[in-house]
């Protein structure tokens, strides 16, 4: 990858205030040649040129890093891995799992931890709602589903007793957060700024009423 992607991903992320060792920042742009190569054939994102995957993604998917807590985590509908592979290479001690249905995208997902030796990161090719994991998640993360409802509901299932739902979103979701009235609990929603995107973002915290489905 070439040293203008490299010297954006390393100010992004000092601007967020992590300041990347060495091997963080080999692998994080070793994920990002390899989502460019892949990406080519197996169309894993819109967005095509390298310095706007650091942008749009890498520094998208860091920015929440320091808001990320718990040892146990999944990401579902992560896609090209997406912010899982980011919190699994800044994160080796944490448990993260990445879900997705989609067969293409999950072979991607295995090469990317093949290929960058990530002993922390478990992937599954499936459905959420037939998902069934023998111990419950610290905290499910997702940028993927269009309504917070529909994490709520579709993922109660993966929180444990003190766990957390972490939406990523772009503008305020004020129509969103009513719509989950009487299904968990709105702990926080956090401004995110992503160095180099002139555009709102926010991670809403929710606690579950139930960890469990009725």
């Amino acid at each position: 990858m070439d040293d203008a992607c490299a010297l954006l991903l390393r100010r992004g992320c000092r601007e967020i205030g992590l300041d990347l060792t060495t091997s963080e920042h080999a692998a994080l742009l070793a994920y990002l040649a390899l989502l460019v190569k892949w990406n080519k054939t197996y169309n894993l994102t819109a967005v095509r040129e390298p310095e706007a995957m650091v942008v749009r993604h890498l520094l998208d998917s860091i920015a929440i890093e320091p808001l990320v807590d718990g040892q146990r985590l999944i990401d579902v509908g992560t896609g090209a891995g997406l912010p899982g592979i980011p919190l699994a290479i800044l994160n080796p001690d944490k448990d993260v799992h990445l879900l997705d249905s989609n067969s293409k995208k999950t072979r991607f997902l295995f090469q990317v931890k093949t290929a960058l030796g990530l002993a922390n990161m478990t992937v599954h090719h499936q459905r959420v709602e037939s998902y069934r994991p023998e111990l419950l998640f610290d905290a499910v993360l997702s940028r993927a589903f269009a309504g917070l409802s529909d994490m709520v509901v579709g993922c109660r299932h993966l929180v444990a007793r003190d766990g957390v739902f972490l939406a990523m979103k772009g503008v305020y979701p004020q129509d969103e957060l009513a719509a989950v009235e009487g299904l968990c609990t709105i702990a926080t929603v956090h401004p995110v700024v992503v160095p180099g995107l002139d555009e709102h973002r926010h991670l809403v915290r929710m606690k579950p009423l139930t960890a469990q489905p009725l």
